[in-house]
Formats: structure tokens, sequence, C-alpha cells
């Protein structure tokens, strides 16, 4: 007896159908799953063989063969067993084959025959729609998530007792989704999250206020430099309250990303609408900055896919791990290789990182006194590679701030994001069509051809590039920098007082005489 049906597996942060190809036949009771299945997957024969008898049904006593198709595939976790268990079921005559046909099963299972949610459901349903699946029986707690991928009818099974509801009412599915959508929960959530935190509570320090908005409006990378307490971490975990807004394309792409790690608690609200912020600590390995692992998992660059990376005390990170974020803050990708595959995950983010002027904190500072060696803080300054250094736009002096400064009234978030959104505005309009959303992301031709420059502008430019020995690639983030500043300025054309704010920007450049390779 021959039987199949559909699952789907993740695959860095994608989904793939995998078809469960059932073969039942005389010999003895054994059972063999083939296609390069994992340990979790090869002990889904003794979760399914106890739900299928916990549930009144018979394991067939037999010789069965299940495959997993393509075979060429790595096949890992336990979204198969509700697949493995409804084929050896429909497969034996214990239930009707015709109402499973056109659907894609995803679902852990446990010993009672009762479901588990699984991670990355999010991306497997997303993945049927686009193979032309129109209906997906996934675990109830997973249904929310599921819901949130349009055009799918969503099946929502809690035990495996359910079934035998198919031979007396042929509209179980249609039941369960009515339950679905009478229920709340899973209603979509668009609305963004309201802030506690606002740039209001930093007093002064307008001038790197400003450079925070011109980042954010570009998604541009920028390091703020000073001594301690001056504001500089205060400064960037305010980022969230100004960034853009993501639209529909954008959150489903991250909701992947913390679905698949299972980092997503609030799937029922709606996809996520408000960028990452992802701040990890600087003890942290190359592996946990980018992902990998045996079975590759995304990193915490891809966690902050579309938002921000904040890399506090950046020269305390280890040389290893801040260098392997040169290609993907290049690429906005980072690929892992192994022996079997190779994983995609994605890591278009803003880097936004702080760090003090040497290791004492108070190198060049009228409060307190360098204590640091010349090797010493050679070494410090070390830590970030010039090919690094070249990749940020903004690099920003963070001084002390005047005590005469809080007295006054200080720019809000407010304030800032409506700058941020009328940049944006103009950056949505002029890229109309494109798979360009920022300025930061011009490239090629688009870069000669978006940004239009005086002749005054661009004179000061190649003078600059000159002096200070910029690379091609600090050449280009100028250009695209300055094309931010003009958009924030309301300007259509670059001109001379946005090509020079753009250069007083590489203030490290200056001062490090650092090789830019």
């Amino acid at each position: 007896m021959y039987g199949s049906l559909w699952s789907a597996s993740i695959y860095g942060v994608e989904g793939r159908l995998i078809r469960v190809e059932i073969d039942i036949s005389p010999g003895l009771p054994q059972v063999t799953i083939v296609g390069l299945p994992d340990a979790a997957v090869r002990e889904s024969v003794e979760r399914v063989r106890a739900a299928i008898r916990n549930c009144g049904w018979t394991f067939p006593l037999e010789r069965i063969t299940i495959n997993l198709a393509p075979a060429d595939l790595r096949k890992e976790g336990t979204s198969f067993d509700m697949a493995m268990a409804i084929g050896l079921l429909c497969t034996s005559g214990q239930i009707p084959s015709e109402p499973f046909q056109n659907m894609v099963f995803i679902g852990e299972l446990a010993l009672d025959g009762s479901t588990r949610a699984i991670p990355g459901v999010l991306s497997l349903v997303d993945e049927a729609k686009r193979e032309h699946f129109k209906q997906v029986m996934v675990p109830a707690d997973n249904a929310g998530e599921a819901k949130l991928v349009e055009g799918v009818d969503i099946f929502p099974m809690r035990h495996l007792q359910e079934l035998r509801e198919i031979s007396t009412s042929a509209d179980l599915p249609r039941l369960h989704m009515e339950e679905a959508a009478a229920d709340d929960r899973y209603s979509s959530l668009d609305e963004l999250p309201s802030f506690i935190e606002d740039y209001a509570d930093v007093h002064g320090q307008l001038h790197v206020k400003r450079a925070i908005t011109i980042a954010a409006a570009g998604m541009h990378n920028i390091l703020l430099s000073g001594p301690p307490g001056t504001g500089k971490t205060m400064l960037i975990r305010r980022l969230p309250t100004i960034l853009p807004p993501m639209n529909d394309e954008e959150a489903l792409e991250v909701s992947k990303i913390y679905s698949i790690s299972g980092k997503w608690t609030q799937a029922s609200q709606g996809l996520l609408r408000h960028r990452p912020f992802r701040a990890p600590h600087h003890s942290i390995s190359p592996a946990g900055l980018i992902g990998g692992g045996s079975v590759p998992k995304p990193g915490e660059i891809s966690l902050a896919h579309r938002g921000v990376l904040f890399l506090d005390e950046f020269p305390e990170f280890p040389r290893t791990a801040l260098e392997v974020l040169r290609q993907p803050l290049e690429e906005r990708s980072v690929t892992i290789g192994r022996a079997r595959a190779v994983f995609r995950f994605p890591a278009h983010v803003m880097l936004a990182a702080s760090m003090n002027p040497c290791p004492c904190g108070f190198a060049g500072s009228i409060t307190g006194t360098c204590r640091c060696s010349p090797r010493r803080l050679e070494q410090y300054r070390g830590k970030i590679s010039g090919p690094l250094l070249d990749r940020i736009d903004l690099q920003v002096d963070v001084p002390r701030a005047p005590l005469a400064e809080w007295t006054g009234n200080s720019l809000s978030s407010a304030d800032m994001h409506d700058h941020v959104m009328r940049a944006h505005e103009k950056q949505a309009e002029r890229y109309a069509g494109l798979a360009i959303r920022f300025n930061s992301e011009l490239s090629g031709s688009y870069l000669k051809r978006y940004c239009s420059i005086t002749a005054e502008a661009a004179s000061t430019l190649q003078q600059a590039y000159d002096k200070l020995g910029l690379s091609i690639r600090a050449h280009d983030r100028l250009l695209k920098l300055a094309r931010t500043i003009a958009d924030v300025e309301n300007s259509g054309a670059i001109e001379l007082a946005h090509i020079a704010e753009a250069i007083r920007y590489r203030t490290l450049d200056r001062r490090w005489d650092t090789e830019a390779l």
C-alpha cells in the first residue's frame, strides 16, 4: 500500500515543501525513514506510534518505509510528525485520504496525540502559498502565526482525535476556520508601540542628535566616540523612537526570522511592525554575531535585520567577531556553507556603535587624565580595522555637555521623527518600483543617477578624497550620506553644505590616519 502527503521544513530562513511518501508492505514489523533525516526526524517514529495507539487506532505491524523527498536535502526538526501520522492512517485505510490530498501538514505530536507548536511556521506557510497550496493544517498554538499569511486556509488541530470527525463531517476544516476567525487573539495589530524613552531626556548634544537623525533617515552606520558618561549609549538606545515603520514586506521578513529563532512570543498580535534593536554583549562569539552551528541558525546581525545592531564598547568586542561583520555589512546578507547545504540569512542592518577614545576613557577629555600608554592606545584602536571603519558613514564625537545646555528645551523624539519621515517619504517617491528603500542602499549606476551634485560640491568631495586618502568605498559612502542630508534639508541636488557636513562626520578617518583597504 502506498500513500503520500505534503509537509515542510526550514532551510535557513525560508521553508521547503517536503513530500512524505509512505509504503506499507508485508514483512517483519519495521519502520525505516529515508531521505537524510536527523535524529529528531528518526525519533518521530516513536512519537507517531504512541500517538496513533493512544488515540484508539492501530499502528500497522508490517514493513513501513517513509521517504522524505527530495531525498538529497537534509531533514531536521519535528515538523513532519503530523504528516507521518495522518499518512500512516490514510495509507492503512483507517481514515479516508481524499480530504488531505491538497493540504500541507506541519506540526509536532505528543505521545497522547495532542499537537505542539513548532518554530518557523510563518516561513513554512508562506512557502506553501508560493507553491500554490490553499490549505495548511498546523497545531492550534501556531494558528495565530499561520493566519498572518493571506490567501491560505489554516486548519488548526489540537488533537489527533479530531480526525475521527472527518468520516462524519466533511466540513470539519471549515468549522475550525470559523473558530479561529472568531478568536480575537488572531486579529492583526498594525499599530506601532509607544516608547517610554525619548530624546528629550538627553539634554544638549544637538550636533549628535542631528547626526543620529541623518543616520536614521538613510539607515547609515554610525559610531559615537567620547568619554564615559556623555550619553553615547543613552542616545543610541533611543534610535527605535525615530525610525520609520516597516512596510508589509519588511515586516514579513523580520517576523520569519524571529519565528524560526523561537523568539517570537506575540505572533497572535500580528506581524512585527517595529524595527528590531539588538544589543549583544561584547563577549559574543563570531558565530553568535553572524550565525552558525552544526545546523546554522540566525545570529544577532540577522535578528537585527531591517533594524539596528548596537555594539556598545565597540573595541571591547573580539577582533575576530568584528571582522566577520565586514562582508554582511556590504552585501546585507550572511552566507554559511555546510557539507550538504548552503544557508543564507538576511542581514540588512543599521550598525550603531559607541566607544571611548581610549581604554581608560579620558583621552582628550577635561574630566580626567588619560593614563594610557601609546602602545596600549594603539592596541585599543587597532581592534577596529580600516576596512571596518571604512563602512561606518558617521563617526561622531560626543563631548561632555556644558551644564548650561540642561536648562534649555531639548530636541525630542517627535521632532527628530518628523525630519526622518520627511526624508523617508522623499526616498520612497524617488525609488518607487526599485528594490531600494534607503539612500544607504545605492550603488553602481543608481548612485550616479540619483546623487546629482553641484560643481562646487563635486570639487570639495574630490579635494577631501585626495587630502584624506579615502578609499573609493568611503567616497561613495560620503556621496550617499550627502544625499540623505540633502533629503533632510528638502534639497533636490547635493550642494556644498551637504558635502561639507558629510565630510565632517569622518572624524576618525582624519584623526587616526587609518588606511582604509
